[in-house]
């Protein structure tokens, strides 16, 4: 055992950590967390296990939150090292983490993904506007007197007189999915506020905007396809009429086969959601545990390897992936913040 490791063991000791974290034998790094992260995390992965002397990490596709709530549970080799999120850590998971010891948290942004309304080749793209998806997808809509009502909308022309009189029939992810949470942020809010009426309650009550905003249809319309993107693909590929919702780097993969949706006049692609003409795009994380580097193998390699310009820089292994790069100078910042172990100061 190195001088290193010893220091930082009699450190993780004197912080009421098990000593027998450092002598339970893993050997390889675990990660879990966002399905829209795994597929960059597992092209990292695979390079950093054919580079180094270190195995291959150990990558668990669980969604943000449920990856959370793993990494969250405490320090140990029982615990997850790092957790991929497809949004930021939200306060009460911070202090979950805190409460069960894990207080030093280093937060690293990879770069940033679109959200994207995905269906078959087979079939015309859809051409939707902001107020199109809320008006499609939520739980409650108003009437023409402004009251709320139980969505009655069936088909996509009963949303908007120039769509397809096709079935609404949405794939998309659950609740514990970043993914989902972007989508209800990007897309649901934005539509919810093309409508005065809940335009005039965001201005007055944001609380209950947001409630009714984020409150997705459960009469069958819109389909929870659980964590696993690529079967939301698979299951486009047998139904043209259906629509999936997912990351950008999954229709990128499988760009011969699906078509992303305009929206608000702006077809998903790479320039456009790097420059921001695309507006359904959100930033991607990984958090990883400061307890843990000194003590996995291989923990401060891989680091190195993710926030490397081989992988992450405009002409990295990642971008050919889907992942958009980070301006030069952010990825210069965050960099040197995960070399340092900086760890995240929660608002």
């Amino acid at each position: 055992m190195s001088k290193k490791t010893i220091v930082a063991l009699a450190a993780l000791i004197a912080a009421g950590i098990p000593s027998g974290f450092a002598q339970s034998g893993r050997d390889h790094i675990n990660i879990v967390g966002s399905s829209t992260v795994y597929p960059f995390a597992t092209v990292v992965a695979e390079q950093y296990g054919r580079s180094t002397r270190f195995k291959t990490p150990k990558i668990e596709s669980t969604g943000s939150g449920g990856g959370f709530k793993l990494f969250c549970g405490g320090v140990g080799v029982e615990y997850p090292d790092i957790t991929n999120a497809s949004r930021a850590i939200k306060a009460t998971e911070g202090a979950t983490c805190a409460k069960n010891g894990v207080k030093d948290i280093v937060e690293v942004k990879i770069g940033y993904d679109g959200i994207v309304l995905a269906n078959s080749k087979k079939t015309a793209p859809l051409r939707l506007s902001a107020r199109d998806i809320f008006a499609a997808l939520a739980k409650e809509v108003p009437d023409a007197a402004g009251k709320m009502k139980p969505n009655p909308n069936k088909t996509w022309k009963d949303v908007n007189s120039s769509l397809p009189a096709i079935k609404i029939e949405v794939l998309g992810p659950p609740p514990t999915s970043g993914t989902r949470d972007a989508f209800v942020e990007l897309a649901m809010e934005k539509g919810a506020r093309e409508f005065k009426v809940l335009a005039d309650l965001r201005a007055k009550d944001e609380k209950a905007f947001v409630a009714i905003a984020h409150n997705i249809r459960e009469d069958g319309a819109y389909i929870e396809a659980g964590e696993n993107d690529n079967l939301i693909v698979q299951k486009l590929q047998s139904n043209p009429n259906a629509v999936g919702i997912f990351g950008f780097s999954f229709l990128d993969q499988n760009s011969d086969k699906l078509q992303g949706s305009f929206v608000n006049g702006v077809q998903p692609a790479f320039d456009a959601i790097a420059d921001g003409k695309y507006g359904l795009s959100r930033p991607l994380f990984f958090y990883v545990k400061k307890a843990h580097v000194p003590i996995i193998p291989g923990m401060q390699e891989y680091l190195a390897e993710f926030t490397s310009e081989k992988a992450w820089g405009p002409d990295g292994y990642l971008s050919d992936k889907g992942l958009i790069p980070m301006p030069d100078a952010e990825r210069k910042a965050v960099a040197k913040a995960v070399k340092d172990l900086t760890p995240m100061k929660f608002q």
